[in-house]
């Protein structure tokens, strides 16, 4: 049953070419199941020279689409999240918790991550996290995971389709090693101010 919704999303969006890039990139931000990168594989498969546009516009729109999802959860507080989530109602605590350890690079690993964007654009809102730094972790996230894709298959073509995963998957490797080495670099160096203010 979901498979086959999947599939009818796919094919409906994909009749409106770009166009259909766009709009599904928008809505899976806030509240639609399925996910862009699948158009944006066939799309890129059937046109590789088009590839970097889909993945700007799978970007662009997927990054208005999380403002969308902030300005849900903003006005529409807790309620709204535990409407739209109300199978998974401990989401919102978690994600409290994950912003208030590591911040923007909450919102710039969900938005490059497999873990459901949307959860956390409203999320976002609901905790008035700074707008500002939202929308440059959304992009910057959503940017890198789309352009992996359509770099890769601009390049090798349908030969690398079965490997976007473990490529997407290496580059979150590459990145939490990154964000854990700057956070322990921050935590030492509050540490030792905090000394020298002490002392």
């Amino acid at each position: 049953m979901i498979k086959e919704f999947f599939e009818a999303s796919i094919d409906y969006f994909s009749e409106l070419g770009m166009a259909g890039l766009g709009i599904l990139a928008f809505i899976e931000s806030s509240f639609f199941p399925v996910p862009p990168d699948l158009l944006l594989i066939a799309m890129s498969i059937n046109s590789p020279e088009k590839a970097l546009l889909f993945a700007l516009v799978c970007t662009t729109f997927s990054t208005l689409g999380g403002a969308l999802g902030y300005a849900i959860g903003k006005f529409g507080g807790r309620p709204v999240f535990y409407r739209f989530f109300s199978k998974k109602p401990h989401y919102l605590g978690k994600i409290e918790k994950m912003y208030t350890k590591y911040g923007i690079w909450a919102v710039f690993l969900a938005a490059f991550t497999p873990v459901p964007y949307k959860v956390f654009t409203i999320a976002s809102g609901v905790f008035t996290f700074n707008f500002i730094f939202f929308i440059l972790a959304s992009f910057i996230g959503r940017g890198i995971r789309f352009f992996i894709i359509g770099i890769s298959l601009m390049f090798f073509g349908n030969q690398v389709k079965d490997y976007l995963e473990l490529l997407i998957l290496s580059a979150i490797v590459v990145i939490i090693f990154l964000a854990w080495g700057y956070y322990r670099k921050k935590k030492s160096i509050t540490k030792a101010e905090y000394k020298c203010e002490k002392n």
